[in-house]
């Protein structure tokens, strides 16, 4: 146990910790589940030829908010302190849910979208707030154990959107309204404001460390290196939040059966692997891990914009799964390992990677799918009267696109990772620095 750790109740702390990422899983779940509804009932009567892009901007905003708050509340976190960070997220996921429910019990109208926009907002800021906390918090309780820890926090991420899913999935077949969905986030968000207010927390590893301020962000200017890892992260992100958030929207008319139920099956698949990535870390290094994940990616990503029965949307998502699974967790692991003293900024820097890389990314999804629709229809109007066979073709053609886009990206991934794992075996390995080996 690290010293800072003394005294504390690390097995508490590390629930708080796996109930707070399940809440941002949870919330994944739902905006899955509600997207077709809102395009659908909320933005088609407003603007039909846009609507899927303005679920891309408004889905976005979540991780607007997402990256906002990490990028401010990880340098400020030791200030205001971890409790007060998770106390406020709390706050987002249940003021966000209530906002986004008003809007869709509103006639279709230009505040609307606002509305909508602003309640994912609001849920992206309390999911960029449990980031911000619970990151250094594990990092700081299992400073040796950091990527076999760090896996286990993230896996309750696909944990809450396993259950997000399914009860999305049930509340469709008992015929309960698409808004029952927004219900889920409040009761565990009001389970995680008690457990908060009853519980006590360490400083971060920095701190405890003695190390100031001012050589946090020193530790970050001048490591060119890290700034490697940020840009790699907005390409890790870009190939797993981006395909999962827009699953079930694109693939639902596609492939015979809900998108969303592949969604709950990678992240059932992730929920188990993650508990295995510090053995597998230990084999191949952290670094090669990221590799053969970006690998696997690439050729999921694809295998899932050709998939056309269910059969062979399953295939696709196992291989996408593989590849995706690890990537997050470990890409905060091997910052944190290489940079400690950059502290809570620095990690919360790699999550604001992540959610600017998906601010653009979901918008430009939108926007290829649409185009790809009114050309697979012929004119805007054509694809306002299509129904049945010839919808679920031009839907089909857009899905194509719209994932091919994205599966580029982890190809460009192999040979930057390639070269970090070469270049570590070389010398011996890599070695995890300790800030009590620094001082």
């Amino acid at each position: 146990m690290s010293d800072v750790a003394v005294g504390l109740d690390r097995r508490r702390l590390f629930i708080i910790g796996n109930l707070a990422i399940f809440m941002i899983g949870l919330g994944f779940a739902v905006r899955a589940n509600i997207a077709a509804d809102i395009q659908v009932e909320l933005f088609d009567p407003l603007d039909l030829a846009r609507s899927a892009s303005m679920v891309g901007e408004t889905i976005g905003a979540t991780f607007t908010g997402f990256a906002f708050t990490l990028l401010l509340g990880s340098a400020i976190l030791d200030l205001v302190g971890m409790k007060r960070m998770l106390a406020f997220a709390a706050f987002g996921f249940v003021a966000g849910s209530l906002v986004v429910l008003a809007a869709s019990l509103m006639q279709p109208q230009p505040l609307t979208y606002w509305l909508i926009l602003s309640g994912f907002l609001l849920t992206g800021l309390g999911w960029g707030a449990v980031e911000a906390g619970t990151n250094p918090m594990v990092a700081t309780l299992y400073p040796k154990e950091k990527t076999h820890r760090l896996n286990i926090l993230h896996a309750w991420w696909p944990a809450g959107i396993v259950v997000g899913g399914l009860a999305g999935l049930a509340m469709a077949a008992l015929g309960l309204p698409w808004q029952a969905n927004l219900a889920l986030l409040v009761i565990p968000s009001v389970i995680l404001a008690w457990l908060v207010a009853t519980s006590l927390f360490p400083v971060t590893e920095r701190v405890a460390a003695g190390i100031s301020h001012k050589d946090m962000y020193l530790e970050i200017l001048r490591s060119p290196g890290f700034w490697l890892w940020f840009g790699c992260m907005m390409l890790t992100a870009t190939s797993e939040l981006a395909p999962g958030q827009w699953v079930d929207l694109a693939l639902s008319n596609v492939v015979g059966m809900q998108g969303i139920i592949l969604l709950v099956y990678v992240s059932a698949l992730m929920f188990v692997m993650r508990h295995f990535a510090g053995p597998i870390a230990n084999k191949f290094s952290a670094v090669g891990l990221l590799w053969f994940s970006s690998l696997f990616a690439a050729i999921g990503l694809y295998a899932l914009s050709t998939a056309a029965t269910p059969v062979g949307a399953f295939a696709a998502a196992t291989v996408w799964g593989v590849g995706v699974c690890y990537m997050y967790p470990t890409m905060l692991a091997c910052v944190s390992e290489r940079y400690p003293k950059g502290g809570a900024w620095l990690m919360g820097l790699m999550g604001f990677a992540a959610g600017l890389a998906i601010q653009f990314v979901l918008p430009q999804m939108g926007a290829i799918y649409d185009a790809a629709r009114i050309e697979a229809a012929g004119s805007v109007q054509a694809l306002e009267y299509l129904s049945g066979d010839a919808l679920i073709a031009v839907t089909r053609y857009a899905s194509i696109e719209s994932f091919q886009s994205i599966a580029v990206v982890p190809l460009i991934l192999l040979p930057i990772f390639g070269f970090i794992w070469w270049r570590e075996r070389r010398r011996g390995g890599h070695r995890a620095v300790l800030l009590a080996e620094q001082e």
